[in-house]
């Protein structure tokens, strides 16, 4: 059983004047049960929710009566079965979820069905409703529906809620993640790591995501009943163009309800080109710069275009000072949702920067990382969150980032890794 989609629970319909004397069986309900029309019950929910399902082909004129027993209804409700009629002119189940409340339900047609009467407690009245919604994959977490999207698609709301069940939702939105460069015929030059898509989540903390009662971020959204098309960003691919470098290509936005979170920055070469050409690409999270002897390649900017809630760190530089030998084919890596691409170690062989690392969330219930920077060559590490790591060889393992995380794609020798497609989550109280 649920609850209403989008009907109204326990409407004060005004008093009803001659209706017909109840029966009241006086010894409360513990357990679940069919009403009989004429009767009254007194339900006692102490020990966990209890269903009262209404007579089956009832006549116009039946009435049921139901009275929280121990007032303990606030929770743990009382659900009233519709048993195929309508309840108020709706094919919903409805629910008694304030303590101390006593209804009475009328049955009056086909199209009506069971109207339904407050006889007490009638400050409790209330239309409780709660988001509704199809699209992508649903899965549960508690009381709240959890909708992710790994393609396009749409969130497709039927309906809105209200005050007293629920009207807003929270969001995850990352982007495609940049894709990491290859080096080419230049074994001395450094390639980076691709940024992480961008990060945009409606800000509540992980403690506030996974309390019983607080599950709501400090700023959600509410939505109508209405369609909301859903972009989800491509990563972007890996370098693969002919010497003298193979860039990598910056990933593609992820969309929602108007919120855009930003591709990831590539990798663009530079080889022989001029002392501090920005040859990471700006984004979500900036790319990482190669380097070559006598370059010093600059990182791309991360959070580009600004957003408020910054959606992205920078990518790292390239060489500071050139040291002799193989050493300064060492890269700059890709930036992540926390925090900046590491700068390369050129008094190490293999000390390619490392991705920075992702952000957690814990919107699907349990803490999950996204958006990590990619490595760069050679053998930087990727940033947590699905990021790609640095090859470490001429014949290095081409590093992909992970799909569905926003990752940047890792640098490598001859060809570099591709960034990671993005996602969006959104999520809402629906009982």
């Amino acid at each position: 059983m649920g609850v209403i989609s989008c009907g109204t629970t326990m409407i004060d319909n005004g008093a009803f004047q001659g209706l017909a004397v109840l029966s009241w069986d006086t010894t409360a309900k513990t357990a679940n049960f069919t009403a009989v029309a004429g009767n009254g019950y007194f339900v006692n929910t102490t020990s966990g929710s209890i269903t009262v399902t209404l007579p089956s082909s009832p006549s116009a004129g039946d009435q049921v009566a139901i009275k929280d027993y121990a007032a303990t209804a606030g929770t743990n409700k009382i659900i009233v079965g519709r048993n195929s009629s309508n309840i108020n002119g709706e094919s919903a189940d409805a629910d008694i979820v304030r303590s101390g409340e006593s209804a009475t339900l009328l049955y009056v047609d086909a199209t009506q069905g069971w109207s339904v009467i407050l006889d007490g407690n009638k400050e409790a009245a209330q239309d409780q409703r709660f988001v509704t919604a199809t699209g992508g994959t649903i899965t549960t977490d508690g009381d709240y529906k959890i909708h992710t999207f790994t393609g396009p698609g749409t969130f497709c709301v039927s309906c809105a809620g209200s005050s007293t069940g629920s009207t807003d939702i929270d969001y995850l939105i990352i982007a495609g993640g940049g894709g990491g460069a290859g080096g080419g015929a230049n074994f001395s030059s450094g390639v980076g790591g691709g940024g992480a898509g961008g990060y945009r989540e409606t800000p509540g903390s992980v403690t506030e995501y996974l309390a019983s009662e607080k599950n709501k971020s400090l700023l959600s959204i509410t939505v109508a009943a209405q369609g909301y098309p859903v972009t989800v960003g491509a990563g972007g691919a890996g370098g693969t163009q002919p010497n003298p470098g193979r860039p990598g290509k910056n990933g593609s936005n992820s969309v929602f309800n108007g919120y855009t979170a930003a591709g990831g920055g590539g990798v663009l070469m530079m080889c022989t080109a001029p002392t501090n050409q920005p040859s990471g690409q700006d984004g979500g999270s900036g790319g990482g710069a190669p380097s070559y002897p006598g370059n010093r390649g600059k990182g791309g900017q991360g959070n580009v275009p600004a957003t408020s809630q910054t959606q992205g760190f920078p990518g790292a530089d390239g060489n500071v000072t050139d040291f002799p030998g193989n050493n300064t084919g060492n890269g700059g890596a890709g930036g992540g949702a926390s925090e900046a691409g590491s700068k390369p170690n050129y008094a190490a062989v293999n000390g390619g920067g490392a991705g920075g690392d992702g952000s957690n969330t814990a919107i699907k219930g349990g803490t999950t990382t996204f958006a990590g920077g990619g490595g760069a060559y050679a053998g930087g590490a990727g940033g947590a969150g699905g990021g790609g790591a640095g090859s470490n060889s001429y014949n290095g393992t081409i590093t992909p980032a992970t799909a569905n995380t926003g990752g940047g794609g890792g640098g490598g020798y001859q060809s570099g890794g591709s960034g990671g497609s993005g996602t969006v989550i959104i999520r809402y109280k629906f009982q």
